[in-house]
């Protein structure tokens, strides 16, 4: 395009992230704002259908569950899409099973979850030229302690076969293996095995979520902006922006006079488990203060919700953030929605394939509510 030197100068394009949560069936959340994100982006001038989320963001990323919605995202799939194939897929993959030992066993059969990824997703490796955007799965590798962020940039320094031999680069590894290894659960799935050396021990792999990065906003801000990752993108309120969609937040709370009766195994588990929402409730907090955002979410109720609060003298991007609190008093003060507490606990579960339709309908409710047109008002192209 040529340039006009009597004419305005352009605003700067923003580069958009889109940043995906982990939560097993508390996906269903996710697909909702989503649906509400295309109907936004739909009710655009000259805006074409099918709306195709791909088309309107730079990168896409996801943990877990946000990992196998994120891949389908940046394969062109719609939103409506992805949630008719999560509404069937969760009861294959979530099935119990009465031959499985529990304590000895995963408590699901991962091939279930490795059929449906390869039935969603397909046999394509991560330089597959059906990716419309880039993409970037978050995964915990256990046998050398690391979380691994794989995105599909072929500037990024593992992406290539190296002459001596010393790895596998990154393009050769197939989205499928990938994306089942973002969403091996510990206890609940298998860990996946992947290839990292020729003629090697595998890499063994477990759910993203367990890593720091189970809510992979800051992740995938590092991403964008550490040259290694390939993408290097200029920082600013103006010119990166990253939207965050949650699946679900509360606080895992223990009574003392449970604990008391529970053996220190268990008393160990229920700590660690604990570390997953404070991973997440860490990441948004840095979020909020790095960034601007019109989202800003109560973090605790020393720090209230950070608004006003910037850590440098300008913000480095601007933030939304999209979610539901799973509390009783939140979801009839926000949604006039009512539980009784026993529910809630339910719906907090992330293998209860029976909670996806009311999952979503609160979801839907959220999305409605909180997800404003004017902070999704811009458009952009895509660069490598």
């Amino acid at each position: 395009m040529g340039d006009n030197s009597t004419s305005s100068p352009r605003p700067a394009i923003p580069k958009q992230i889109l940043s995906l949560d982990g939560g097993g069936v508390r996906g269903a959340l996710s697909v909702a704002f989503l649906e509400r994100m295309e109907s936004i982006y739909g009710g655009q001038p000259g805006a074409r259908e099918p709306v195709l989320l791909a088309d309107h963001f730079d990168l896409i990323g996801g943990t877990s569950t946000g990992a196998i919605i994120g891949t389908s995202l940046a394969l062109g799939h719609t939103a409506r899409e992805i949630r008719d194939f999560y509404f069937q897929l969760t009861p294959r993959v979530f099935r119990r099973s009465r031959w499985r030992i529990a304590g000895l066993q995963a408590r699901f059969d991962s091939r279930e979850l490795q059929q449906e990824i390869l039935r969603v997703i397909g046999d394509k490796t991560l330089d597959t030229a059906e990716l419309r955007t880039h993409l970037a799965i978050v995964m915990k590798r256990m046998d050398t302690g690391s979380a691994w962020v794989v995105s599909s940039n072929p500037n990024s320094r593992y992406w290539n076969d190296p002459a001596d031999g010393s790895f596998i680069g990154n393009r050769h590894f197939r989205l499928a293996s990938l994306v089942r290894a973002s969403t091996a659960a510990p206890y609940y799935f298998a860990p996946e095995e992947i290839s990292i050396v020729a003629a090697h021990t595998p890499g063994l792999f477990v759910d993203g979520g367990v890593s720091p990065h189970n809510n992979p906003a800051l992740a995938l801000l590092q991403v964008a902006t550490i040259p290694a990752y390939g993408f290097s993108w200029p920082t600013g309120a103006d010119r990166l922006r990253i939207i965050s969609i949650g699946t679900g937040s509360f606080r895992s709370r223990l009574d003392p006079l449970a604990a008391r009766r529970m053996t220190a195994a268990g008393l160990a588990a229920k700590a660690l488990m604990t570390l997953v929402s404070d991973g997440s409730t860490q990441a948004l907090t840095l979020m909020q203060i790095l960034g601007r955002t019109h989202t800003p979410w109560t973090i605790n109720t020393e720090v209230g919700d950070l608004r006003g609060v910037l850590l440098g003298s300008a913000p480095l991007f601007t933030f939304e953030r999209y979610d539901v609190v799973l509390e009783k008093d939140w979801l009839r003060d926000e949604l006039g929605l009512s539980f009784e507490e026993s529910r809630i606990e339910e719906l907090q579960e992330m293998d209860r394939p029976e909670n996806v339709p009311f999952l979503y309908e609160i979801g839907q409710a959220a999305a409605e509510k909180f997800m404003k047109p004017q902070h999704l008002a811009y458009e952009q192209g895509h660069e490598s």
